[in-house]
């Protein structure tokens, strides 16, 4: 077979084997496979089931069903793009993350797994409080604060970003959740443009992290599609840590948290970082699921008066 996706010349070449979902999800994975992605049959899977708009378990039930051809010229074009490392999750505007649907295109990171752990430590530390200002900064897609506001009914949130288009992709993802009336959104650079006096009982952030040297040795789908600004955390990949560890004091109240999500390898600068500001007690580092360090957590110094 050419290496190209499935079209109705390759139909014809071969009337006696039909294109089925069964033989196109063979085809792509192996299609997939060569061209270096790391979840062939998955990415198959998805892409298919879009471009036949069903649930992806509807592909088994329909096995040995022939594709439409309308079906395959979608198809064909979706497997084109994911060949050239363009993520999944942009091909299909959307991504699952912690039990809820968000769009995401370009403009924003594609959400991932790992942040999940930040979500579960923010969520327990807003479950205990009995209505709690949470500030989410670098919100992208507004995942964290959206799927937070979703496990937390009498939390509100503000949330903050740099990139206009990203806060509109956060709003249209916190008002198909239903979420969109506990969750404020301000185009800022951080704490710029949060009034002085305002303060929050928890600052929460996934930060660009990526020193800047290191970027164009990332995975394909992450460097060549994915945003540099959401990224690019300056030489060592530090400037938003020292920026936000120095600033989060004057919007937190007193003994509340602030929140990192943080590359493992940078543990120890930033605990490094937490204790040269004077500014936290009780700093702790979480593990996500596969044991690597992957979310700080501090909480404010008292004021003495």
């Amino acid at each position: 077979m050419k290496d190209n996706p499935p079209s109705s010349e390759h139909t014809s070449n071969t009337a006696a084997e039909p294109w089925t979902v069964r033989r196109i999800l063979d085809w792509t994975t192996a299609h997939l496979t060569k061209h270096g992605s790391d979840s062939p049959r998955l990415d198959a899977e998805v892409l298919l089931a879009f471009a036949r708009k069903c649930e992806r378990i509807r592909l088994y039930t329909n096995y040995e069903d022939e594709v439409s051809e309308q079906e395959r010229g979608l198809m064909r074009e979706l497997v084109q793009r994911r060949a050239k490392s363009e993520p999944v999750a942009y091909l299909v505007g959307n991504r699952e993350f912690f039990g809820l649907d968000f769009y995401v295109d370009s403009h924003v990171l594609v959400p991932r797994p790992d942040t999940e752990t930040l979500v579960m430590e923010l969520v327990d530390a807003a479950q205990q409080l009995p209505a709690p200002s949470i500030l989410d900064l670098c919100t992208g897609s507004g995942c964290i604060a959206i799927a937070a506001a979703a496990n937390c009914a009498k939390a509100s949130f503000l949330a903050t970003d740099i990139s206009e288009r990203a806060l509109e992709i956060a709003q249209k993802n916190a008002e198909s959740n239903a979420l969109s009336d506990r969750i404020q959104f301000l185009l800022s650079d951080c704490f710029a443009n949060i009034a002085q006096g305002t303060v929050f009982d928890i600052i929460v952030s996934n930060p660009p992290y990526i020193p800047d040297a290191e970027i164009e040795t990332l995975d394909a789908d992450v460097k060549q599609h994915e945003p540099r600004l959401a990224l690019a955390g300056g030489v060592d990949g530090l400037d938003f840590y020292r920026k936000i560890i120095d600033e989060a004091p004057q919007y937190l109240k007193d003994g509340g948290f602030l929140m990192l999500e943080f590359s493992p390898e940078q543990e120890t600068s930033l605990k490094a970082l937490f204790e040269a500001s004077g500014k936290y007690e009780n700093v702790r580092v979480k593990a996500d699921l596969a044991g690597r360090a992957r979310v700080i957590i501090s909480e404010k110094l008292p004021i003495l008066k």
